[in-house]
């Protein structure tokens, strides 16, 4: 089970993170803030999921540099930046590097919530995925070598005389390695195979032998 996302504000502006912080509370939505990048980078590798909402303008490490750094980490926080008058540069070079979303200041709250809200909705959609695609992966690897080849066969499209044929094996026998595929993957159908077997990216996986 995913836990409960949280949108993290950074922003140097006490002003504006108590503010940012109060909005969010008040939608239901889960906030933690930090009055500098350096703050949050302290505590990111702890954190699992959720959304970024920083300003583009702060001391030491700005909301560019926190962009590249949380880029170069290999996290995939949605981010949406925050900008004063006369900073659409930065943003647009913000959204360059990843910002999914930028608001100027003084921003709408509604915007800022609807903006949110699609952010958490990205995010959680990636966290799904990568969910999914680990417990395909578990599964593979449970496989035996002649059951990864034989599903490596059906996900290129081949009928079973033909997998038997290159493998060297009775069409029987393909059979039972396809019905031990279906139980071990755990698919409803033949479709449902290909697609997870698609999904794990296994046609571009040299067949063992």
């Amino acid at each position: 089970m995913q836990p409960e996302p949280i949108v993290y504000v950074i922003d140097d502006d006490d002003a504006v993170r108590q503010s940012l912080e109060f909005l969010l509370k008040t939608a239901g939505i889960s906030a933690r803030s930090f009055d500098s990048a350096k703050a949050f980078l302290e505590v990111m590798p702890q954190i699992q999921s959720g959304c970024i909402i920083t300003d583009v303008r702060m001391p030491e490490i700005t909301g560019i540099d926190l962009l590249r750094l949380v880029k170069e980490s290999k996290r995939d926080f949605p981010v949406i930046v925050i900008t004063g008058h006369g900073d659409i540069a930065l943003a647009v070079e913000a959204m360059k590097m990843g910002a999914i979303d930028f608001l100027e200041k003084p921003f709408d709250d509604d915007a800022l919530l609807t903006a949110v809200r699609a952010a958490l909705s990205t995010e959680a959609d990636v966290a799904k995925h990568k969910a999914e695609l680990a417990d395909i992966h578990d599964k593979l690897a449970a496989l035996s070598n002649r059951e990864r080849q034989a599903l490596e066969g059906l996900v290129a499209g081949k009928a079973n005389k033909v997998i038997a044929f290159d493998l060297g094996i009775s069409p029987r026998t393909v059979e039972i390695y396809r019905a031990n595929l279906m139980t071990k993957m755990s698919a409803n159908s033949l479709s449902d195979l290909v697609r997870m077997a698609m999904t794990a990216g296994i046609l571009e996986s040299p067949t063992k032998s």
